[in-house]
């Protein structure tokens, strides 16, 4: 990500900019894929921002978040957009955000994820003409500020993601998912900590459960981009859902209980969401029933699509004042 060459902008020349940002949730690791694979599905948040004359910045949330997330300048958002500017050695001018979220928040859905994709496009957009801010630059970003590219790398650019780093920094290449794929999404009222998640996991593997994983992941690319039908199969994982289940007993016995009927159930991210990535519309409403029935706590079915085109940026006219 080279800098070094942008021009520098004046506030002034912000003023009565707005732009509105679409961002998808996600879902990473897929079963074996973990930290690598990344899926974005049809569920959105979506963020207006606008320049305003004085400085700083207000937040309004309406839905997911609305009276828990800080709507100050320390909202993730903001920290994304300031960011961002300051890559490009631009000054922050006053903001205005308005979020409206549908992402559940602490359920593995991506919504940190989304929301520092949200800052950044955002970004992107109210720096139109005056900074380019190519793909490669974007996913460096939010990968600086999400820590690893799996979640941001789908809600950035949708589809099916492999993400990887080098040393020129975080990488990714976007497969279309074939048509058969269903994914639900089974939600519970809990949450999970990311990071409490990360902390459950061994500082090293046995060799053979290295090589179950590598041959699950290539298998799993084959099935969700050619293969469905073998998609219970190559969701199977041994590097990280058994050492976290402890945390989450509910998601691991439902999970289970849905493989145990053929359904290619797994830990959605950090959890406790669960993925089912059904072969065909059919066996997706097989996996809705069964949760349906699940006595206990109660779990939400979101029969969602796979979402193609990523975070989508609109800019929209300045108004004249004069």
């Amino acid at each position: 990500m080279n800098t070094a060459d942008s021009p520098s902008a004046s506030v002034e020349e912000f003023a009565g900019r707005s732009v509105t940002v679409r961002v998808p949730a996600t879902t990473a690791n897929l079963g074996p894929g973990f930290d690598t694979l990344g899926l974005a599905l049809s569920l959105y948040d979506e963020l207006t921002v606008t320049v305003r004359d004085a400085p700083g910045a207000t937040v309004e949330v309406i839905g997911v978040g609305a009276g828990e997330v800080p709507t100050d300048e320390s909202n993730l958002v903001v920290t994304a957009i300031a960011y961002t500017f300051a890559a490009y050695s631009q000054p922050l001018p006053g903001l205005d955000l308005v979020a409206r979220n549908n992402i559940p928040h602490g359920r593995g859905l991506g919504s940190s994820g989304a929301a520092i994709v949200s800052g950044i496009m955002a970004a992107k957009g109210l720096l139109d003409g005056i900074v380019d801010i190519d793909s490669g630059a974007l996913l460096a970003l939010a990968t600086a500020l999400e820590g690893h590219p799996d979640n941001v790398a789908p809600a950035l650019f949708g589809g099916l993601t492999i993400a990887w780093t080098t040393d020129a920094g975080p990488q990714h290449k976007k497969l279309i998912v074939h048509r058969g794929v269903s994914p639900l999404i089974a939600v519970p009222e809990s949450t999970m900590s990311t990071e409490l998640a990360r902390s459950l996991r061994p500082a090293s593997v046995p060799h053979e459960d290295a090589i179950f994983n590598v041959s699950r992941s290539a298998l799993l690319i084959a099935a969700l981009i050619q293969s469905p039908e073998l998609l219970l199969a190559a969701t199977e994982d041994k590097l990280h859902q058994s050492y976290r289940a402890a945390a989450m007993p509910e998601t691991e016995s439902l999970i289970l209980e849905l493989r145990s009927h053929g359904l290619p159930a797994v830990v959605s991210g950090a959890g406790p969401s669960i993925l089912v990535l059904c072969s065909d519309p059919a066996q997706r409403l097989v996996a809705a029933e069964l949760i349906a029935a699940r006595s206990g706590s109660p779990w939400q079915s979101l029969l969602l699509a796979v979402d193609f085109k990523g975070a989508t940026v609109t800019l929209h006219p300045v108004e004249n004042s004069g």
